[in-house]
């Protein structure tokens, strides 16, 4: 007598055939997710220590080389100004990194088949990986959080914004970073993404500065870049203060994350260059 498995089912004829699952594929998105976590968790020191050294150190060069000390913007002390702009770049920056890296050591090592085999939908696929990199984004950024106010200090203003924007800019950037992934083949592609897209979008968004210190013509290129709106959103949770219309950029960051996530699901139903 055969030994039938959960997976394994008869027709009507008394065939076997393979289980077919009915809408979410829970222990398959639910394995995914773990995978993800467990991934960047296994090698803390890299994705979690290295991220709060590398803002401590942007945070040290800010105020003591730039005489961050005694500046103000928009009556705001500079330092309490930076650090949302500091904490917001580390956890996008590490969102981006999950998603992208993971599907190119996959493709390099052979593995990708391990993810593409299993009973995932392209939906299943996106929510797993964009979820994981959304908790790596928001697990460097409690930790950097938590030590900038440790040492530094840190205000809150309005908790909603705060995990509003950092939700959707996590998003965001681990969608991002899953297009990316999936259109790179190699490494380098990936950090020709990180270098000609996401790191001049994250400088040139208001990190370090008020854009209202831009002559007219930037100011209003900057109001065209989303980056700009998630770190104007996440710091108005923090001090208050905005350069943007808060509510405009909730808008463009959910805009932007609709149209990044149908196209990473378009990639994905097809196949496109994860099954050649």
């Amino acid at each position: 007598m055969i030994n039938e498995k959960p997976y394994i089912l008869r027709d009507e004829n008394g065939q076997l055939t393979p289980r077919k699952i009915k809408g979410i594929n829970k222990v398959g998105l639910q394995t995914l997710i773990t995978k993800e976590v467990g991934r960047f968790l296994s090698v803390y020191t890299q994705t979690v220590i290295a991220p709060i050294a590398s803002t401590l150190l942007f945070y040290a060069v800010f105020a003591l080389a730039f005489g961050g000390i005694t500046r103000t913007i928009g009556g705001l002390p500079y330092l309490e100004f930076l650090a949302p702009g500091l904490i917001m770049m580390a956890m996008v920056q590490n969102a981006f990194a999950n998603t992208s890296s993971s599907l190119v050591i996959a493709k390099v090592s052979g593995s990708i088949v391990d993810v593409i085999m299993p009973p995932l939908s392209g939906a299943e696929l996106y929510m797993g990986y964009v979820i994981g990199g959304v908790i790596r984004g928001l697990v460097v950024g409690s930790v950097v959080a938590i030590v900038v106010a440790i040492l530094v200090g840190l205000n809150i203003y309005s908790v909603f914004y705060i995990i509003t924007f950092a939700i959707l800019g996590n998003m965001l950037l681990a969608s991002i970073g899953l297009a990316a992934g999936i259109w790179s083949q190699k490494f380098d592609h990936i950090s020709a993404v990180t270098n000609f897209l996401v790191t001049p979008l994250t400088f040139l968004s208001g990190t370090f500065y008020s854009i209202s210190q831009l002559p007219d013509f930037w100011q209003y290129l900057a109001l065209y870049n989303p980056f700009f709106y998630m770190i104007d959103g996440f710091r108005y949770g923090f001090v208050g203060h905005a350069d943007g219309n808060v509510t405009t950029g909730l808008f463009v960051l959910l805009g932007a994350n609709t149209f990044v996530a149908l196209l990473t699901l378009a990639m994905l139903k097809t196949g496109y260059k994860m099954k050649s």
